[in-house]
This record gives structure tokens, C-alpha cells and sequence, in this order.
């Protein structure tokens, strides 16, 4: 179960917002009093309402809003409880002075927006103790291992427990408490306006992670980057599981480069069976891997790590794969031919992850390689690596290239008017590869169609290589048409 939080200043938008939750198919809504700036009106809010409510008023030093006297917000929370609502939050510190009274049922509840204390067990008992139906802990994560403490304590827990870890680490707590024995997550009525730091929209609670169908058998399946907020991989991940009907759900993971090794160990903890990897940790998950396929040793970056049910840990590179069938396609030729690219020369822009998966792609195709990258140096480690030519950045006009990749962000949502070749340079009937996906048609793209070059587009090298990892998390072939669409409604219409 979901509760979605409300908080606005007038009676009339809170109630608003609570008859579109109840239409929308919200069974639990919080009213948080404290947002009200006129005198609250508990009958107006309460009369007639859609659907079960808890009623909470949250002082400043707790993360809300109250400013009137504490005499006032107590007498506010002892009125809501005579009315009968589903539910009160109660702080610690004033359980104890107010009493159980009818049906209505008790949240005790410690806000910590600092950190999760070390001592998490002892609060949780502390707040048990205090006549609780449910205890509520939200707390800041600044590790990722915080969420484990807290899905650790969900688990085990004889009463009831909300425990959710605030901020972008901490996402993934409210998007799996219903996996480790929450009785409801929060979520914010919009996006915009989250009422504590990490909350996730109630729409996007249930139609990207589809909330209501996670389970304690659920598989948990994510993506590890630093930062992760912009992955489009959660949308299509999950669109493709519900889609087959499968109970697996694909999370985002924040995960700062000192704590990557810790995460890794923990996630047989919390039953993760295998990850995407991103920026900046393709390079750096690989001595955790007991096994890595030959592209990963060639190309020193991994893009999907899967936990075996024997403990083993296998590291592959789908990027290299979707590289390989993008240029097979582009270039019509027989992948079975041996150097089939034997006559081309390819410029490779970049030499990070994605850049050296074409470029590995490139080479055992039988191209001629020549990397260029703003960073002299990781040029020629990659070059040198590949048997390849590494060149200055600025000298990268002067290649005659067959094949021009960008394996650069150049371009990237929001510096969509950046380019990282200039478009004089550009030749006809030449083929570009820009692996920018957000948007699909960037400054390159454009121009190198406006050019008659051929084009692969950022998207298809995604969306292949996304299928490939599905393929490893589900066992069976993914949907690719229903990803593509989900990805391009995501970043908006193609504009040629």
C-alpha cells in the first residue's frame, strides 16, 4: 500500500488532492496539517473524506511547518483522534501524553534528516514501546548500507514498521519497504513537490516501479551509478517485467565510489540478482566479479553484473554486443565474414566505458581504429590496449574517417546545442554513431543527416544493449519494441 502525502495551505486544495488520490486508486493519504496556514479546519478535511487518512502536524525541527504553539498542535491531534481518523503520527516525545482513544490507530514516529543512527535497533524499540500500532523511522542515508540496516530491521521486526532512508541514496527503501515487511510506503502527490528529501510521486510509485505488486518474493534487479536520479534504465526495466507478467523489479541505486565494494557485498543481503553498471563504476566493479567474459578482459569495462544462486558473481559487457549489431546493421555487413570492416577507418570521440566497447566492436569487426579524447592520456591507455592510433582532441578534424563515433556526453540533455565534431568536417554517404540517447537526435545527429550520412542513434545502441542485460536478469528475449517506445515517450518526440 501506498500513502501519498498531501501538503498544501488551503482546505480546499488538500481536499481537492484527495478526492483525485481516491479516483486515482490511493488507499491511504496523509493530511499534513502543518502545511495549512490558516486555522485548520479538521471537520471540513475529515467530512466525507474518499478514502482512509492519517492525520499528521509536524513541527519545524522535525521537517514540517508548524508554526502556532505546541499546546495547539497537541490539541490538533487529540481532536483528529475523537473524529475517528484511520490514523495519528505521533513523535516520540508526545506518545506518551496522548492517550489511545476509539479505532484509531498509532503511528510513533523519530525523524532523523542528519543520518541513521548507529543504534537503529534501540530506537526502534524505544518507539515500540510507546503503545505503537506501527513505528515510523525516517532517517538520512549517506551510504548506501543505511538502507540495508533499514530493511534489515523491517524484516525482523515484530511490529509493524515504516522505515524509510531520506535523500537519493535512500530511494531505494521506499521503492522495496513493501518487500521487507512495511505495511505502506510514502510517496508525494507530484513530483515537484516532495514533502521529504528522496520521495517519489505516487504515479510514478506505481506505474514505474509498480508498487502494488512487490512482495517478499520479489527479484530486485537495479542500476549502480553516481549519480543515478537521470537513468532512464528503472522505465524500461520495469515497463519489460510487467509487461511479461514477471514478479522482478528494477531499482536505482546512487552509490558513491568509497562505498561500492560494501554494496556489492550487500546485495545478497537484499536479494539483488544482477545490476546494471554506469558512470563511474563500470571499470571499478570488475576485481568483485569471479567471472568476466572475454569482451570485459579486451575492454576493461563492465555494463551487467548477475549473482549466481552459487555465490559466483559474472561480469558482462552488453554494450559490446549492442555496438557489434548497430554497426553489422548500419554497414549491411555478414558479422560471420572475417575483418568484415577490414577497409574502413573509424574516429572514435572519448575514451570512457561506452567508448571502448565501440571501439573493442570496431577492431574485432577489422576496422582501423583512431581515438580521440579530451584526456590525452586515457586516449592512448585505450589505444594502446586496442592496437589502435590515439590523437589530440583538437586534431580529430584532420582523420578521413569512414565511421565516426561519439562516445562522449557531448550533446547530452541539457547541453543538447554541443556537438563534438564540427559539422563542416562531416562527409556524405559516411556513418556516424552518436551513443548520446537523451534526446535521440542531437546537434550531430541532425546535422550528419542534413549531411546524407548514415546514422545510428544513442536509442538503438540503448535499447540493444538493455536487451541483452534483460535477457541475463529474465532468461527469456525482451520486449524491445515496448522499451524503444518507452524510452522515446520518455525523452520526448524525434525532432529531424
Amino acid at each position: 500500500m501506498i500513502c501519498v502525502s498531501i501538503g498544501r495551505s488551503r482546505h480546499k486544495h488538500v481536499m481537492a488532492e484527495h478526492a483525485h488520490l481516491a479516483e486515482q486508486g490511493a488507499d491511504l493519504v496523509e493530511l499534513r496539517l502543518d502545511y495549512i496556514a490558516r486555522v485548520v479546519n479538521l471537520k471540513r478535511l475529515l467530512r466525507e473524506r474518499p478514502c482512509p487518512v492519517i492525520v499528521t502536524c509536524r513541527r519545524l525541527s522535525e521537517g514540517g511547518k508548524w508554526t502556532g504553539t505546541e499546546e495547539a498542535r497537541l490539541m490538533l491531534l487529540r481532536t483528529a483522534i475523537a473524529e475517528g481518523v484511520e490514523y495519528v503520527d505521533l513523535e516520540a516525545d508526545i506518545a506518551g501524553s496522548i492517550p489511545r482513544f476509539g479505532k484509531t490507530k498509532r503511528i510513533v514516529s523519530l525523524h532523523d534528516f542528519n543520518n541513521t543512527p548507529e543504534n537503529l535497533e534501540e530506537v526502534h524499540a524505544r518507539l515500540a514501546s510507546l503503545d505503537a500500532d506501527i513505528v515510523k523511522l525516517a532517517t538520512m542515508a549517506n551510504n548506501p548500507h543505511d538502507n540495508v540496516r533499514m530493511f534489515q530491521l523491517m524484516a525482523k521486526s515484530n511490529v509493524p514498521t515504516v522505515g524509510l532512508c531520506m535523500g537519493e541514496i535512500g530511494t531505494p527503501s521506499r521503492i522495496l519497504a513493501g518487500k521487507f515487511g512495511a505495511p505502506f510506503t510514502y510517496a508525494t502527490f507530484h513530483q515537484e513537490r516532495a514533502l521529504a528529501p528522496g520521495q517519489l510521486s505516487f504515479s510514478h510509485m506505481l506505474e514505474i516501479y509498480h508498487y502494488d505488486k512487490i512482495n517478499k518474493d520479489t527479484e530486485v534487479y537495479g542500476v549502480i551509478a553516481d549519480p543515478v536520479a537521470h537513468s532512464l534504465s528503472p522505465l524500461i526495466h520495469n515497463a519489460a517485467f510487467h509487461e511479461l507478467g514477471l514478479n522482478k523489479v528494477y531499482v536505482p541505486f546512487r552509490v558513491p565510489q568509497a562505498d561500492l565494494f560494501r554494496f556489492l557485498d550487500d546485495c545478497r543481503k537484499i536479494g539483488i540478482r544482477g545490476l546494471s553498471v554506469t558512470i563511474p563504476h563500470k571499470e571499478a566493479v570488475i576485481p568483485k566479479c569471479h567471472k568476466v567474459e572475454g569482451a570485459v578482459r579486451g575492454i576493461g569495462a563492465v555494463n551487467t553484473i548477475i549473482f549466481q544462486p552459487d555465490g559466483e558473481v559474472l561480469g558482462y559487457n552488453t554494450d559490446y554486443r549492442a555496438a557489434m549489431e548497430c554497426l553489422d546493421r548500419a554497414l549491411g555487413i555478414d558479422p560471420d565474414a572475417e575483418q568484415p570492416m577490414g577497409k574502413l577507418l573509424a574516429l572514435v570521440l572519448g575514451a570512457g566505458g561506452v567508448a571502448k566497447a565501440v571501439a573493442f566492436a570496431l577492431r574485432r569487426r577489422g576496422a582501423r581504429v583512431v581515438i580521440s579524447s579530451r584526456t590525452k592520456s586515457r586516449a592512448s591507455q585505450l589505444a594502446k590496449s586496442l592496437d589502435a592510433q590515439a590523437i589530440d582532441w583538437e586534431n580529430r578534424h584532420l582523420i578521413d574517417a569512414d565511421i565516426v563515433v561519439n562516445g562522449t556526453p557531448i550533446g547530452m540533455h541539457p547541453n543538447v546545442d554541443d556537438t563534438p565534431y564540427e559539422q563542416r568536417h562531416l562527409r556524405p554517404r559516411s556513418l556516424v554513431f552518436d551513443t548520446v540517447y537523451n534526446p535521440e537526435q542531437t546537434l550531430l545527429v541532425k546535422q550528419s543527416r542534413q549531411h546524407g550520412c548514415k546514422v545510428i542513434t544513442g536509442v538503438e545502441m540503448f535499447i540493444r544493449q538493455a536487451a541483452h542485460q534483460f535477457h541475463f536478469f529474465a532468461g527469456q528475449e525482451a520486449p524491445t519494441e515496448l522499451m524503444r517506445e518507452q524510452l522515446k515517450r520518455a525523452i520526448g518526440p524525434a525532432k529531424y
